[in-house]
């Protein structure tokens, strides 16, 4: 029979080194802080949300009126898209494309998107973008347990 092992050091060294990992990915969310829609404040995505922001502010997220308005402002949102990897359509796959850490400032900036709507709702935007995007169950299963849990579901806090 082997002698007894304690096994208080290499949990301690294994705690540390995920501590590490997680401060990893820390850092990649906290620099998404600084530089989330940046290109917004730039030609030629700024002459065009100078337009068009107040009448996406007015109109139900989703609607044909608000589709109507995404057609006109293409150019625009096709170059937002291309400079900005936590839109779906950064990538030629879509969702299957992001990082969790794409993810998880898509969800905020879906959440802070549906906050400039006077009828915005983060339980329709997420059933919207299911069907936009194809989300598969798992993956809506996991933002919308995320929004919750951020207390970004109404009734619920966090």
């Amino acid at each position: 029979m082997s002698a007894p092992v304690d096994s208080t050091l290499a949990t301690v060294l294994h705690a540390r080194r995920v501590d590490e990992l997680l401060l990893q990915l820390a850092g990649d969310v906290l620099a998404r802080v600084t530089r989330h829609d940046r290109s917004k404040l730039e030609s030629p995505e700024k002459d065009t949300f100078d337009v068009y922001s107040p009448r996406l502010r007015d109109s139900t997220y989703g609607s044909e009126e608000y589709k109507g308005f995404l057609t006109e402002m293409q150019a625009a949102l096709d170059h937002h898209y291309g400079h900005n990897r936590h839109h779906p359509e950064h990538f030629d796959n879509g969702v299957d494309g992001m990082t969790l850490v794409d993810l998880i400032e898509m969800l905020a900036d879906w959440k802070a998107a549906g906050e400039r709507h006077a009828d915005g709702s983060m339980a329709k935007s997420l059933a919207i973008q299911r069907d936009r995007f194809g989300l598969s169950d798992q993956l809506l299963s996991i933002l919308t347990n995320t929004a919750r849990e951020a207390g970004w579901l109404p009734g619920e806090t966090h």
